[in-house]
């Protein structure tokens, strides 16, 4: 296991700013002075990578003000609503994701609070994507900002090791997009995922299955993904708290207690995983919603938030050339119960209006006097959109001026043209 410790020194390695050979036993590269060495024994061998931005949204907002460079922040918004992401300096105060603001800002006071721009996060996280797929088709994208990726067999293309394709990558993701990213180097997705996150932030690691066993036998269980609290308090029960109980256990016992589950977390606890890098799996739903200030009761305030949440999915669909043909609203009341209700549509649809009309017919449904916190809408089984979708000839009119719309927004900004439902200013949602 290797990051920016030399470790090993003997060990050949090179230096990541440079991609200079580092062989000697040196701190700092011999030709650029750089102290970023990355060393490894296997670091030939190893093709299989986990990317994840750092931090990404308050990675991308710093790059926008430099004025926040050194400050801590946090992307989020209003006292109802939750921490999106937190830099690491507000991270230090013990700032994390899916926090509630009221929390983190006890934490933090001092720190500078973003509302989050998910259109600007799509264009970023699109420009980092297209500098992945420079370096492999096997780019199986996992978030808007972390990808696995197969370099299996590019040397040849790029002149080089995979490991330093890698790090000249995140240089160049560094130089050219502003943004920084740490690179898990291993021989499977299990591996890779956990060595990118072993030398965070603009961290590298490299991590092969024959140093995993022991890296991970003192790790609990629920280290493993896919075991929640639920699954490690049944292990648990069994006397399977840490990786290095399912290690000492026969793996057909563990298939006799769990069956399935039971065979894949035996290899697992022994850093094996055959599952391949699959490209362009692509979004499985596109969705918005928002936190209120305050609880709303009224269906004609909640129609004119779920108008303006459904333009922007629509816009979304409509940038990445897909349809969907489900329909699914989300609320959460007041004391923090989610309601879920979804509706398939006969055709897909990519279009706003279609996606408010079948929204507000479920969301009529359940306004009944109950104070909602929260509403999202959402559409999924999505397909490409390569021509008029079938509900939209159905309502040629509807369609062309939605269209017309989307055109004069393009030219003169998204206020230049207004629906009328989405005048009243007297709710102020969490975007």
């Amino acid at each position: 296991m290797s990051g920016g410790d030399p470790g090993q020194r003997t060990t050949p390695g090179f230096c990541r700013d440079c991609l200079a050979d580092q062989r000697a036993e040196a701190r700092r590269c011999a030709a650029c002075g750089s102290p970023r060495l990355l060393r490894h024994r296997s670091l030939e061998t190893l093709s299989l990578a986990h990317i994840d931005c750092d931090a990404f949204y308050a990675t991308v907002e710093k790059r926008d003000n430099p004025a926040l460079a050194d400050k801590p922040v946090i992307v989020g918004g209003g006292k109802r609503g939750v921490v999106s992401a937190a830099c690491y300096i507000a991270r230090t105060f013990g700032v994390r994701s899916a926090m509630p603001m009221f929390k983190a800002l006890a934490l933090c006071p001092s720190a500078t609070v973003v509302r989050p721009d998910m259109a600007k996060y799509v264009r970023v996280g699109r420009e980092v994507r297209q500098a992945m797929r420079a370096l492999t088709p096997l780019v199986e994208p996992l978030s808007i900002d972390e990808a696995f990726l197969d370099l299996a067999g590019t040397e040849r293309m790029h002149g080089m090791i995979p490991a330093k394709v890698l790090a000249k990558f995140a240089r160049e993701v560094e130089r050219d997009i502003g943004v920084t990213a740490s690179v898990g180097l291993s021989c499977n997705k299990f591996l890779a995922k956990i060595a990118s996150d072993l030398d965070k932030p603009r961290g590298f690691a490299a991590l092969d299955q024959d140093e995993a066993r022991e890296m991970l036998a003192p790790r609990p269980v629920g280290f493993i993904f896919g075991v929640g609290p639920a699954t490690a308090s049944r292990l648990a029960s069994r006397g399977f708290r840490t990786i290095a109980d399912l290690q000492r256990a026969d793996e057909i016992e563990l298939m006799r207690q769990f069956g399935d589950e039971g065979r894949r977390l035996w290899r697992l606890a022994r850093g094996i995983d055959d599952r391949k890098v699959v490209p362009d799996r692509g979004a499985k739903s596109i969705s918005n919603e928002t936190t209120f200030e305050d609880d709303i009761r009224d269906l004609a305030t909640l129609e004119k938030i779920l108008w303006r949440l459904s333009e922007k999915v629509s816009s979304r669909l409509k940038s990445a050339a897909l349809s969907g043909s489900t329909i699914t609203l989300k609320l959460k009341t007041a004391d923090f119960r989610q309601r879920t209700r979804a509706q398939t549509i006969h055709a897909p649809t990519q279009m706003a209006n279609r996606i408010f009309s079948v929204s507000r017919e479920m969301l009529s449904k359940e306004v009944d006097g109950t104070a909602f916190r929260l509403i999202g809408t959402g559409v999924s089984a999505l397909t490409e959109q390569t021509g008029p979708a079938e509900d939209d000839m159905l309502d040629r009119r509807s369609a062309h001026a939605e269209r017309a719309i989307d055109d004069l927004r393009k030219k003169f900004g998204d206020a230049a043209v207004i629906r009328g439902i989405a005048f009243d200013r007297a709710q102020k949602p969490q975007g």
